[in-house]
């Protein structure tokens, strides 16, 4: 149970479709470590975004 709710959150097509040829990234061929770098670049994205409480939806 635990191995199928693992791979249903493994993200699949981003490591299926990784620039094999390009010189800005590295190529990963380890899931466990790509999932671990797009864990990392997903949190560092998420902290870039910018949020305003007061234009929030909820708070209308």
């Amino acid at each position: 149970m635990n191995f199928q709710f693992n791979l249903l959150k493994f993200p699949l097509w981003q490591y299926l479709t990784q620039p094999i040829f390009d010189a800005n990234t590295k190529l990963v061929l380890n899931p466990q470590q790509f999932e671990a770098q797009h864990r990392i670049l997903l949190l560092e994205r998420c902290w870039c975004k910018e949020y305003d409480s007061k234009d929030s939806f909820f708070n209308k």
